[in-house]
């Protein structure tokens, strides 16, 4: 058994969004996954198991089991890279496989990960006017050219495009009320974004359902945008870039590649550092 701490999408030497990585011949009981996932205390916690020429994987919050991670998913190529040599790795979650890729970028090591198949579709309006009112922002406070949508990359999400950085930046809400909301709906992530350019967004992701007010970086919300811009015929010209946690003091960087197709996966990438 190997317990790593690593930092995914990270900026350089700071920044990123912490996880765990376990490794182990096989997969400890959920209950241990959960146990060990509180105690260390990260967003998430990647639990992996060789198996079939591949990896076993599951990851856990602090507070219940989740069915795709990006930035865990990171982190794991990362560790994989460092034990097994560089290269790709076929992951078998509960409900996807997909595949992670650990290389080196002169001393660093990256990791990019292909994403389960997207989806998305409008928001419904009365979600959105409950998610408007716990987080204090009017309809005023939109953008008018992303409209609000469910997305999915391999788990649920909520996109909430706002109309200036500022409003971002101000993002609170009540987190009992929103972790209930979240639970009901099953929801991973609440995601706001704003656009500064066609390709280039800053995002704040609320993670009230696994017990963390907020995510420093989200690959697999970031997995599930991309597709929701490519369904929209966003002028994205095949990749965007992502900058996440700036406002909690950890600078977090995304790279997602987008391809024609609709509704296929998404390599998200970034940097990592060990903790």
């Amino acid at each position: 058994m190997e317990l790593l701490r690593i930092a995914a999408f990270a900026d350089g030497e700071q920044g990123g969004n912490p996880a765990g990585v376990y490794l182990s011949e096989t997969l400890p009981p959920s209950d241990r996954m959960q146990s060990i996932a509180a105690d260390v205390g990260y967003s998430e916690t990647v639990f992996a198991a060789s198996e079939n020429g591949g990896w076993r994987v599951r990851y856990f919050s602090p507070e219940s089991e989740v069915p795709f991670c990006g930035h865990a998913t990171i982190a794991l190529g990362a560790a994989l890279a460092m034990r097994e040599g560089v290269g790709v790795f076929n992951l078998q979650l509960n409900d996807a496989a997909i595949t992670v890729e650990g290389y080196r970028n002169g001393a660093a090591i990256g990791a990019a990960l292909q994403s389960p198949p997207t989806r998305s579709h409008a928001l419904s309006i009365q979600l959105r006017s409950q998610i408007l009112e716990l987080f204090g922002y009017r309809e005023s406070d939109l953008s008018n050219v992303l409209p609000a949508g469910f997305i999915h990359a391999g788990a649920d999400h909520v996109v909430i495009a706002l109309n200036s950085r500022e409003k971002l930046a101000a993002m609170t809400y009540p987190f009992e009320r929103v972790k209930t909301l979240m639970t009901e709906a099953s929801l991973v992530t609440i995601m706001w974004v704003y656009a500064e350019n066609e390709r280039l967004f800053h995002s704040r992701n609320a993670f009230a359902y696994g017990g963390v007010v907020e995510d420093p970086a989200t690959g697999a919300a970031t997995a599930a945008f991309a597709g929701y811009l490519r369904d929209l015929n966003w002028p994205h010209q095949g990749k965007i870039e992502v900058v996440q946690g700036e406002d909690m003091g950890a600078l977090s960087r995304l790279i997602a590649e987008i391809p024609a197709e609709s509704g296929s996966s998404i390599r998200v990438s970034g940097s990592t550092r060990m903790l």
